[in-house]
């Protein structure tokens, strides 16, 4: 070999090399980047270019992972969705009734918006897009936390008739969503006020139809 040859290559070898990540972690990664351009940008403007680029991918493999700009915003909605759910069902593990079920739900969503600030503004702002998927897969993280909380209404007090149950937890998830968005102008208001103001006002009614 040349010197000009051993100097290429001990150049190359002087080269830090990227470290190869394992496939879920990657897509992981993937989608804190996604979440973060569509936080700051909003979904129409955000482009794969930029989010690869903060990945440290190239853009074909983003399309590999995700296939394609609705592809990531899908995936960063459905972890949000999963985590939700989690963060609940583990939240009124052994809480011994109605009230208390309810109380620590509450507190879990307004924590888990107050440590996911990106993740409910992607959500808060892509639902109005014209993205049905992102549409429905919004929806769908309302219909889980719905059908959570009639389910266990129900468990409590299975003389209460379904739909009635249906439409409390309808009630619960319409006004913490929208005291949620209120606690956005108002962030002196953290989760344990926000929760103590919801049961306050929803738990009195659910209390006097239960008996």
């Amino acid at each position: 070999m040349t010197s000009a040859g051993r100097a290429d290559a001990e150049r190359a070898d002087a080269r830090p090399k990227r470290r190869r990540m394992p496939k879920a972690q990657r897509k992981a990664q993937m989608l804190d980047v996604a979440e973060t351009v569509f936080a700051e940008r909003g979904y129409l403007a955000a482009s794969m270019d930029e989010i690869a680029e903060r990945v440290g991918v190239s853009k074909p493999m983003l399309y590999e992972y995700y296939g394609s700009k609705e592809g990531l915003l899908i995936g960063c909605i459905h972890r949000a969705r999963t985590e939700l759910l989690e963060r609940t069902q583990q939240a009124i593990a052994g809480a011994d009734g109605p009230e208390e079920v309810l109380r620590r739900g509450l507190l879990a969503f307004f924590e888990f918006i107050a440590g996911h600030k990106q993740s409910w503004s992607l959500l808060r702002h892509e639902a109005a897009i014209t993205v049905p998927s992102a549409v429905e897969e919004v929806e769908g993280i309302r219909r889980q936390q719905t059908d959570l909380i009639a389910a266990v209404l129900l468990a409590f007090a299975p003389d209460v008739d379904a739909v009635e149950a249906e439409a409390f937890a309808e009630i619960v998830v319409g006004s913490t969503e929208r005291l949620a968005l209120w606690c956005e102008r108002r962030p002196d208001v953290g989760p344990e006020l926000a929760t103590r103001y919801v049961m306050d006002v929803v738990w009195r009614g659910v209390a006097a139809r239960l008996g």
